[in-house]
């Protein structure tokens, strides 16, 4: 990342805090017209008439969340709006504006941060939302980065995770497991470089995979495409922390039980043969990996026959009474209770 010595490197102290703010944040441009006072001033103003604010934040760490040997820094500034913006499409709402706060160490040259910010401007600008605000900082420990995602939606469509009732259909958006397995991709191909640096991986064949880890996108079409289709869900979530764990969040939340069918559980073909590579089992992956960043909801049965035929959607269970669990049925129609075995940021 950081390790051409011919490249100009430009010190972070050359510009001052406010010069660094002024520097990265330059060229952003207000688009939202509830955003009336965004960078510039000693708070952002806001003004969403007569809908609700939702308001969502990450803190992502260096080390823990990212590994800056094989995540380039106009991807990380990219991602860290995605994982923002993936919380308030989960409220069945529309992403307006994000702040976006890091602590970086001296190790770092403006260079450095122009190429996150330009991922930072990118999403904003593809997903239409302002940065409004921010702050820098000085770090000891790497690069940290801190988003603030807010939006807006009418009371009425806003959906939580504890409106699941019994009956509902469980609903999952695109296919899952693609972002776990891309790690791992890059994790086997970091310590190959690691004992061999004249080694350069080839990842052609796994470029699904590695793009759903290190460029997912956040899924702003569905509460747009729900709206169209009429369907309200009765409950939602987004995936980051691997289906099983969101599953047993919506149950929880709701208090119910579910039934969950693995042979519905949609599969990339590469999810798939990297699987295979791996010797690793597709189920567990798509139950455990996490950072898929699609959305899980669950709606009522008669609102069916209006996504059936959506190929962006897919049935993938439902629920029961609460003291009936939560199972996944197998493919060999078994029933084996459901584990929350995704990533727990407190093991780390």
């Amino acid at each position: 990342m950081l390790k051409d010595k011919n490249e100009e490197r430009t010190s972070l102290a050359s510009l001052g805090e406010f010069g660094l703010i002024d520097h990265l944040t330059a060229n952003f441009k207000i688009t939202q017209n509830s955003t009336i006072k965004g960078i510039g001033d000693d708070a952002a103003v806001l003004d969403f008439k007569s809908n609700k604010v939702v308001v969502s934040t990450d803190l992502l760490v260096e080390g823990v969340h990212f590994d800056l040997s094989y995540m380039p820094l106009k991807h990380l500034g990219y991602k860290a709006i995605i994982v923002n913006l993936s919380d308030i499409y989960a409220m069945n709402a529309t992403a307006t504006q994000v702040t976006v706060s890091i602590a970086v160490s001296n190790r770092f040259p403006l260079e450095a941060l122009e190429e996150l910010y330009a991922g930072i401007q990118l999403a904003a600008k593809i997903y239409n939302v302002d940065v409004v605000g921010g702050d820098t900082t000085s770090s000891t420990k790497g690069l940290l980065i801190s988003v603030t995602a807010i939006g807006e939606v009418a009371e009425e469509k806003i959906t939580y995770r504890n409106g699941a009732k019994e009956n509902d259909l469980l609903v999952v958006t695109g296919d899952i497991g693609g972002a776990y397995l891309g790690l791992k991709v890059l994790q086997r191909e970091k310590s190959v470089f690691e004992v061999n640096p004249n080694n350069q991986p080839d990842l052609d064949m796994y470029s699904y995979i590695i793009e759903r880890q290190l460029k997912p996108e956040a899924r702003k079409d569905i509460p747009l495409l729900l709206k169209e289709l009429e369907v309200q869900p009765t409950s939602m979530i987004d995936i980051s922390d691997g289906l099983s764990s969101e599953i047993m969040h919506l149950c929880k939340q709701s208090g119910v039980g579910c039934n969950l069918f693995e042979e519905k559980i949609p599969l990339d073909p590469q999810v798939i043969s990297t699987c295979e590579e791996f010797e690793l089992d597709s189920t567990t992956i798509a139950l455990s990996g996490g950072e898929d960043y699609e959305l899980l909801f669950t709606i009522r049965q008669e609102d069916y026959p209006k996504i059936k035929a959506n190929p962006n959607l897919t049935v993938i269970g439902h629920m029961t009474e609460a003291n009936e669990g939560i199972h996944l049925i197998t493919r060999a129609n078994t029933k084996i209770a459901l584990k929350a075995q995704g990533w727990n940021a407190m093991n780390e």
